[in-house]
């Protein structure tokens, strides 16, 4: 039996736990808002979200490199935290799509400010055969937060809450989230090279391993399918939307119950193993999801497989990443893989949904599948011949 994991990677978790029920408090419901309340059309939606999403990723690249210049990891990841729980409920109280835009900028730059700084922290405490565990302890606790937010949104407009009320009332779990860091967040050293300077990040000097888990993960990033096209290929094969709620929530219980045991296996068996069964079941859903007709089971069994694909690679690729990056590197590392994978999402769920519009759904799962296995060809070609680190 491995010791326990430290108390910073307790307490990161529960805080990405409460964050999360925040969030998803709101997410599910902000298109919603936007078009029923204020009127805006889908466009507007696409705009929120792409200036949010790609203001987080840019930042997540910024926030790593300041942390890895001697920046107190702790204060990045507690101003994060403290600016998404301190805008995020304001959105509820904004007469404008334009307040929205704006709130949700700060939101995703709280996002940006915290994520590298916060997978450092985790990488730092923990050794090679705890790190594994670590990370997966990590995205289930997320996970788990992000099945609670949807349900508590569920009883709170069941009980007749308006939306503006239900987002305030996230407000409760984002306070906790603060509380949590100030009070229970040990302190965390800067890295060594940081009282120097921290040299300048360099792709030619990143270890084969590690580009070669950045351009995998980013093609895979790229071959995604966004959880809006999977709610309406369900929708499309019978399933109600009055359930749509329920199996969203359902896979993300899911993915909290395969984080841990997968990032334990890669303590055990290697990440690069993992890796490639994650990876290889991701692409064989992919292909099931683009044949699958009517069946109830068939349409929660793939849901759901989907959403175990995704999880179970999630705490084992950030784990090689606290492996191979060197420690002045660590947090410059993180930043790079988040910035990487979230900006090819971005031009892949366009393309999806322009396969889906043109030719269909079926040759846009396919097409999914197929980049999804080049970049696990990428992963191997990287990882072969080479013994894991642990």
């Amino acid at each position: 039996m491995k010791a326990g994991l430290p108390r910073s990677v307790w307490i990161l978790g529960l805080v990405s736990f409460l964050n999360d029920t925040a969030s998803e408090m709101i997410t599910p419901l902000l298109p919603l808002f936007l078009t029923v309340t204020l009127g805006a059309g889908p466009a507007i939606v696409g705009l929120v979200e792409g200036v949010a999403e790609a203001t987080a990723s840019l930042l997540k690249l910024v926030s790593g490199r300041l942390a890895d210049r001697g920046w107190n990891a702790r204060g990045l990841v507690l101003g994060g935290y403290g600016l998404s729980n301190l805008a995020r409920p304001l959105i509820g109280m904004v007469s404008g799509w334009g307040g929205v835009l704006g709130l949700r900028f700060l939101d995703r730059v709280g996002k940006g400010l915290r994520t590298s700084p916060r997978d450092a922290i985790i990488a730092a405490v923990t050794t090679g055969d705890r790190r594994g565990r670590a990370f997966g302890l990590h995205r289930a606790l997320d996970n788990a937060g992000a099945m609670l937010g949807p349900l508590l949104a569920f009883v709170l407009l069941q009980a007749h809450w308006p939306l503006d009320q239900v987002f305030l009332g996230s407000a409760l779990p984002g306070g906790l989230v603060v509380l949590l860091l100030i009070f229970a967040l040990p302190p965390t050293p800067s890295p060594p090279e940081a009282a120097t300077g921290a040299a300048p990040l360099r792709w030619r000097v990143l270890s084969p391993r590690l580009r070669g888990l950045i351009l995998a993960a980013g093609g895979l990033s790229l071959a995604a399918v966004p959880e809006a096209f999977l709610v309406l290929w369900a929708t499309e094969r019978g399933l109600k939307v009055a359930w749509v709620p329920l199996v969203w929530a359902a896979a993300s219980l899911v993915k909290a119950l395969v984080a841990m045991p997968a990032g334990s296996l890669s303590d055990r068996f290697g990440r690069i193993p993992v890796l490639v069964v994650g990876w290889g079941a991701r692409i064989a859903v992919l292909g099931f999801l683009a044949f699958t007709h009517t069946h109830p089971l068939a349409v929660w069994g793939g849901f759901l497989a989907y959403a175990a694909s995704l999880a179970f690679t999630e705490g084992t690729e950030r784990a090689l990443i606290g492996d191979v990056a060197p420690s002045a590197h660590k947090a410059t590392a993180f930043g790079l893989y988040h910035m990487v994978v979230g900006l090819a999402a971005l031009p892949g769920a366009f393309l999806f949904g322009a396969l889906w519009q043109w030719w269909g759904e079926s040759p846009a799962f396919l097409s999914a599948a197929g980049v999804s296995l080049l970049a696990l060809v990428i992963l191997l070609r990287y990882g072969r011949n080479r013994r894991e680190a642990q």
